[in-house]
């Protein structure tokens, strides 16, 4: 691959270092008031912002975005995560005045729209869940996970059995499983997965007992497999009183394919950035609606979407009997606007059959990746994956390089690295996602970089230590920046690459 732009990368100080206090990009007029209107607040000393004439300022925020690499720039192979390609018809839809503009606070008789439009995308997410409620309050994943744990907490005191305080966890499982659970109290086991990477059940099944109250299973799980035994797992955890939860971070490899609904799920939250293309990473926004199934539905929390004759209203009292056995607000408003635009816009303009060819080609990519690198990447399970593959670190043994090294010296052909050391429960993993939105021509381009660099393990690991060579910082300590990390900059400070 071709890196004929290497030499136009720069090594961008941070602004304290180009401006000076000395300085301003902007003429402004001495103060003329002579009253202080903010009273304690009133500051007269030097507040130390750097001054940047406006090439600067401009020349520092391009170069600095020429080191995020994006979506827009290439393949994104991160496991696990769906960066896939953000339509920018979702973009042009979130920005309508009526949608961009609405507040959470205005009343509801001017923002009927706004509400029709969450009405008919939790619509859409019922129908391709299989589920009977959902709320669309939480803002990400994560806090979906809470959402759905604390309507599983709520139905089990409804049922006064407060000594149901076990919670089943896969070793494969995204580290949110458990430190939800463990956030609200309850005690985390973790169960051990098989030698084909799925749930193993007999573990499984010597950890249900009395105080069992729930599982937290990811399906597909974080090793790009189905777990096969879903629905009987379902149905035992079920027969000993207990709920099902299913981490929906993966829910790309299925949609209009399997409805969660039918796999005998409780609950299940849905990752609207990453399975709907909305903007993912950066840290935010994200949206993460929870569905519930028949037996959780009573308990879905405020405030809960209704419409009359006429209008859509909400309804948020406690004591309202559609919500009196509802955990409470998750939320202070109603969820993510902007999400919830691109998401609807993402799924009306694929349809029915377009959302299932999604799944199809995101299965199809990561097998023909699978396929295509056989021999020379060591797959971590046999058989078919479903929308990610995974590797260990096999075809580097005896070779002096390691998995870091490997996904270093990926930054120097173009690529963000795909997902490294994660699940846990591979030696040395490698997680690739290619997703839906990647031609055949892009992701052939990708398998040819990981051929050569593979090859090149055999020549020792001289390479892959120096790497990454062409980027603007070189390769870090990362021990010593994750434990001591300089958070603040300090004037005449110097740091010293090492």
């Amino acid at each position: 691959m071709k890196n004929s732009n290497k030499g136009l990368n720069h090594d961008e100080p941070i602004l304290f270092e180009i401006g000076g206090v000395d300085k301003s990009g902007v003429d402004l007029n001495k103060p003329t008031f002579k009253e202080n209107f903010i009273g304690e607040c009133f500051e007269d000393r030097e507040i130390g912002l750097p001054g940047l004439s406006e090439p600067e300022s401009i020349r520092h925020y391009v170069r600095l975005s020429r080191k995020n690499y994006s979506i827009d720039a290439g393949l994104y192979p991160l496991g696990s995560c769906t960066m896939k390609h953000n339509p920018r018809l979702n973009e042009k839809l979130a920005r309508l005045k009526g949608f961009s503009e609405v507040h959470p606070l205005q009343p509801l008789s001017t923002c009927q729209g706004a509400l029709e439009l969450i009405d008919e995308i939790s619509i859409w997410l019922k129908e391709l869940t299989g589920m009977k409620a959902v709320t669309m309050t939480p803002k990400a994943g994560a806090q979906g996970e809470l959402c759905g744990m604390l309507a599983i907490k709520k139905a089990i005191e409804a049922r006064n059995e407060c000594n149901r305080t076990k919670v089943l966890v896969p070793d494969s499982a995204h580290g949110t499983n458990p430190a939800t659970a463990a956030f609200l109290g309850f005690d985390v086991v973790t169960i051990k997965s098989d030698k084909n990477g799925r749930l193993n059940f007999d573990d499984f099944k010597e950890n249900v007992d009395k105080d069992f109250a729930a599982a937290m299973i990811t399906n597909p799980n974080t090793c790009g497999l189905f777990e096969d035994d879903i629905i009987e797992i379902a149905n035992y955890i079920h027969d000993a009183g207990g709920y099902l939860y299913c981490d929906g971070a993966n829910f790309n490899a299925l949609v209009g394919k399997v409805r969660p609904g039918d796999l005998g799920i409780d609950a299940m939250h849905i990752n609207l950035h990453k399975t709907f293309s909305t903007p993912h990473g950066g840290g935010g926004p994200g949206s993460g609606p929870v569905v519930f199934s028949d037996i959780l539905k009573d308990f879905c929390p405020a405030p809960l979407l209704k419409k009359d004759e006429e209008n859509y209203y909400l309804v948020e009292n406690h004591n309202d009997k559609d919500i009196d056995k509802s955990f409470g607000r998750l939320c202070v408003f109603h969820g993510q606007m902007g999400m919830f635009v691109r998401a609807l816009s993402y799924m009306m303009s694929h349809g029915s059959d377009g959302l299932r060819q999604v799944s199809e080609d995101a299965v199809l990519n990561a097998n023909y990746i699978k396929s295509s690198l056989e021999g020379i990447l060591t797959p971590a399970y046999e058989g078919y994956c479903m929308h990610e593959v995974l590797f260990n670190d096999d075809f580097l043994s005896g070779t002096g390089v390691e998995t870091i090294d490997f996904a270093k010296a990926l930054i120097d052909k173009g690529y963000h690295p795909m997902t490294i050391y994660f699940p846990l429960v591979v030696h040395g993993a490698l997680l690739v996602e290619p997703t839906e939105t990647e031609s055949k021509n892009s992701i052939d381009q990708f398998i040819e970089t990981i051929r050569e660099l593979a090859s090149k393990t055999q020549d020792g690991e001289d390479f892959f230590k120096k790497a990454p060579i062409y980027t603007p910082i070189r390769r870090l300590d990362e021990t010593k920046a994750a434990r001591n990390p300089v958070l603040r900059w300090q004037k005449n400070d110097v740091i010293a690459a090492e």
